[in-house]
């Protein structure tokens, strides 16, 4: 059993209540000291490094908001590359918690709390999500600084990265990354590539010292092998021949098949001349049925008679001696 399977064991075995869980660090001195990146929750201070079972002094604690890896050269990965190779940590893992107010912590909150600390918007990043880190859930984060930290060229490719999370109120450890079951490196499957073609082009180089006269070749003929061939072919043929089946009588003559009459030609449409008389009288027919007919108007009693008109006298001339001379 290696230290972070023992540790899960005695760590369960202690939250189910048997009194006898516990860790051995002596049985486990190689691979100690551990660098551990966890949260600045003060929360975790009676817990860690005791949920785990380990002395303080093999229990190196890097700590940061949310116990987050923003790159795989970040400030972080400097200190956990100075812990494995400074303080000789053997392996390493990131433990994150439940109830994490970094996680609970929307940027509108957090823009206003640095409000009433007098901190003015314009001073801060344009990106505030992207540069305080802010997470989407505590195992989320915890899964993504793994692989960062796995990633990162200064840490190891033989160094074990683990991923826990650690319940705030039962101290029990859920064990999200198992850095022993951690896929092989790209660096390494590429040395690996190499290697093998290096040996595949090794074994292509000695074909190249091949004598034909060294082989030995059958000696047989070769007419005597496609003879004997013929003949085994012949003998397999035979064995599947099957007679053929005596030839059917005459067949009866078929009835022959009634021909259907073919059906009546459709009728002519009317010319076009008949059919627009024919739509004319529909349209008469119908206004006949339905058009209001106009009433006669009211007659009017003739005028009289005008009265003949007064004779005028006839005029008098100026020889008339009718004409008064004054």
């Amino acid at each position: 059993m290696r230290l972070f399977e023992a540790i899960f064991d005695a760590n369960h075995r202690a939250v189910a209540g048997d009194p006898q869980a516990g860790l051995r660090p002596a049985e486990y001195a190689e691979a100690l000291p551990i660098a551990a990146l966890t949260c600045i929750d003060v929360r975790l201070n009676p817990l860690l490094p005791a949920v785990m079972g380990l002395p303080g002094d093999q229990f190196i604690w890097l700590r940061n908001a949310g116990n987050m890896v923003t790159g795989p050269l970040s400030s972080t990965l400097r200190s956990l590359a100075l812990a494995c190779a400074v303080e000789g940590a053997e392996e390493i893992c990131v433990i994150g918690h439940t109830d994490c107010p970094v996680c609970r912590t929307t940027p509108l909150q957090l823009l206003e709390r640095f409000k009433d600390l007098g901190v003015q918007r314009a001073l801060l990043p344009e990106n505030v999500h992207q540069y305080f880190g802010q997470i989407a859930g505590e195992r989320q984060n915890v899964h993504q600084a793994c692989a960062l930290i796995r990633g990162s060229p200064l840490i190891g490719p033989q160094t074990p990265v683990h991923g826990l999370l650690l319940d705030l109120e039962t101290g029990r450890l859920e064990w999200l990354v198992n850095g022993y079951q951690t896929t092989t490196p790209l660096s390494d499957r590429w040395n690996e590539a190499v290697r093998s073609a290096s040996e595949t082009v090794d074994k292509l180089r000695a074909l190249g010292d091949f004598q034909i006269g060294h082989l030995k070749l059958p000696e047989t003929k070769i007419g005597q092998t496609v003879s004997s061939t013929a003949d085994w072919l012949s003998q397999k043929v035979g064995a599947l021949e099957i007679s053929p089946p005596a030839p059917p009588g005459p067949p009866s003559p078929a009835p022959a098949p009634a021909v259907p009459e073919p059906p009546p030609p459709p009728p002519l449409p009317p010319p076009p001349a008949a059919r627009v008389i024919h739509v004319a009288e529909k349209v008469i027919q119908f206004t006949d049925q339905h058009w209001p007919k106009p009433t006669e108007p009211p007659s009017v009693p003739a005028p009289p008679p005008l009265p003949a008109p007064i004779p005028l006298p006839p005029r008098i001339g100026p020889g008339d001696p009718r004409r008064r001379r004054k």
